[in-house]
């Protein structure tokens, strides 16, 4: 099956849908699927439902859809970089799920995996646990978290090959494993594609299995808060 598309707007065809769930890759601004971003921005699908870790910067990643009003709900770990994300939760304008961080990741590989739910001591007596179910287990008190199943997944590679398997570089591999496989479609952007049988299947981070679609294309990688100090 040929999984190799010319641009993110090909790689999302029929796949877009407004009130959908989008489950995205990446941490902070390293290794966010910034193309299929900017492609779901100009397709202006809205009501959206995002599950990811953090939910950009003002006028980059998850930030440009907030900005054109196209996310209905954040399911998010982090969100104290967006300006626009804090006005429009204060105002009312914009549902907020918080997950802590290692729960989150937990939700979007339970659903990728078929596991309907976990138990969790994270969040147990606080905000976090209000109004989902408890259970003690050896004397000790655990929540309930549900596994996110997200419509489309969207995550950006370092190298893959024709077929999908994946690499990802660094800090991009927190995220980016657990939000393709949660995923019904996934659709993948690439640094460099390369042969199938080029890469070593002992460094494969993500099988080709859960990928459905590619593209390969360049990527702006900014550094989301740069600190420097005085020569």
């Amino acid at each position: 099956m040929q999984k190799i598309y010319g641009s993110a707007t090909e790689a999302l065809d029929g796949l877009l849908f407004d009130g959908m769930t989008i489950s995205a890759g990446g941490f902070g601004l390293c290794g966010i699927p910034e193309l299929l971003i900017d492609a779901i921005r100009d397709a202006g699908v809205k009501d959206l439902t995002v599950a990811s870790n953090n939910a950009g910067v003002d006028d980059f990643g998850l930030g440009l859809l907030l900005q054109t009003r196209q996310v209905r709900k954040m399911i998010s770990s982090y969100v104290g970089e967006n300006a626009e994300f804090m006005r429009q939760y204060l105002s009312g304008e914009l549902e907020l799920e918080f997950a802590p961080q290692g729960t989150l990741a937990e939700r979007m590989r339970a659903g990728g995996a078929g596991i309907a739910g976990f138990y969790t001591k994270t969040g147990v007596g606080t905000v976090i646990a209000e109004g989902k179910p408890h259970m003690d287990f050896d004397g000790e008190t655990f929540v309930l978290e549900r596994g996110i199943v997200a419509d489309l997944a969207i995550v950006k590679a370092w190298k893959a090959d024709e077929t999908g398997n994946a690499i990802f570089r660094k800090t991009a591999r927190n995220f980016n494993p657990p939000a393709a496989t949660s995923g019904r479609v996934c659709v993948m952007e690439v640094e460099e594609i390369v042969p199938a049988g080029s890469l070593d299947p002992d460094n494969i981070h993500l099988p080709g299995i859960y990928v459905h679609r590619l593209i390969q294309g360049a990527h702006e990688k900014r550094i989301e808060q740069r600190t420097t100090r005085a020569a």
